[in-house]
């Protein structure tokens, strides 16, 4: 089973490779972070996706996220919920029976921290209580902090910049403290050029100057079947690159997939003016 994460900032700006993404690496699951746009605003190559069960959560030109589910993997389209900490449309969640999958955009902070403070307060509880009802979680999304120093590259480090400040630090542990393992790290504890974002100036991403944001999450037994998770850095426009985790043997049991209700059709809306 593969999984990739990729905040693409902007669907519309990057139509073409996501398009591509799909087409080359075909990941069973594709969890797409600061799509900026609203389900009438996807492109209609990606609306509806052969192959894919396409969940768009999105709102005008800020935020959102999206699900791309694979229908071998699931052959009826699974539920997509998004739970009440959910702000701004940044949670996606599938249920795949007792595994989990989430597309998560985490608040930046920078204009509203207390936002990013009760949003990443209530993720925690929530992955307790998913652990105590039974689920098998994979966490995907950008996350907007670096967990340690070492997740930022030498010329950035500065535990007063946003996204660094050890308040922010302990609360991603406390999401990761009910039992997730971070699959980039669990599989190089030691690259110190593991990054996964990059600011669009002076040749960062030439140089490979950047942070490492964006996460794959996974509950023990998930952890336990995870095979790789690797960032790449030369794919796409973005300002981050995809990271895809594999894993061998399968995540749930099919027979206990449910049907989800299908989306309501995009919603036509008055023109406006957003970001792309």
């Amino acid at each position: 089973m593969k999984v990739t994460t990729w905040n693409v900032n902007g669907v519309r700006a990057r139509e073409a490779e996501v398009a591509d993404w799909l087409r080359l690496e075909k990941p069973d699951v594709l969890c797409l972070q600061e799509i900026k746009a609203s389900p009438h605003q996807v492109p209609a190559s990606l609306q509806a996706r052969d192959g894919y069960w396409a969940a768009w959560h999105g709102e005008g030109g800020y935020s959102g996220v999206a699900l791309l589910v694979s229908k071998t993997l699931a052959p009826v389209r699974p539920p997509i919920t998004h739970p009440p900490f959910d702000v701004e449309r940044r949670v996606a969640v599938v249920s795949l029976g007792d595994l989990e999958l989430a597309s998560i955009y985490v608040p930046n902070g920078g204009k509203d921290f207390r936002t990013k403070v009760r949003f990443l307060e209530a993720l925690a509880a929530w992955v307790e209580a998913r652990h105590a009802a039974g689920k098998q979680l994979v966490l995907c999304g950008d996350f907007n902090v670096a967990r340690t120093g070492q997740d930022v590259h030498p010329e950035l480090r500065d535990p007063k910049t946003m996204g660094q400040t050890p308040a922010e630090r302990a609360l991603l542990e406390r999401v990761l403290a009910p039992g997730l393992t971070d699959l980039g790290r669990h599989f190089a504890p030691d690259d110190d050029a593991l990054f996964t974002w990059w600011a669009p100036w002076r040749q960062c991403r030439e140089r490979n100057v950047g942070w490492r944001l964006d996460l794959v999450l996974s509950s023990p037994e998930v952890t336990r079947k995870a095979r790789r998770c690797t960032a790449l850095r030369d794919f796409g426009t973005s300002d981050h690159g995809p990271v895809t985790a594999v894993f061998e043997g399968p995540l749930f049991d099919p027979t206990r997939l449910e049907a989800g209700a299908e989306p309501a059709p995009p919603r036509k809306a008055a023109p406006q003016l957003d970001l792309f």
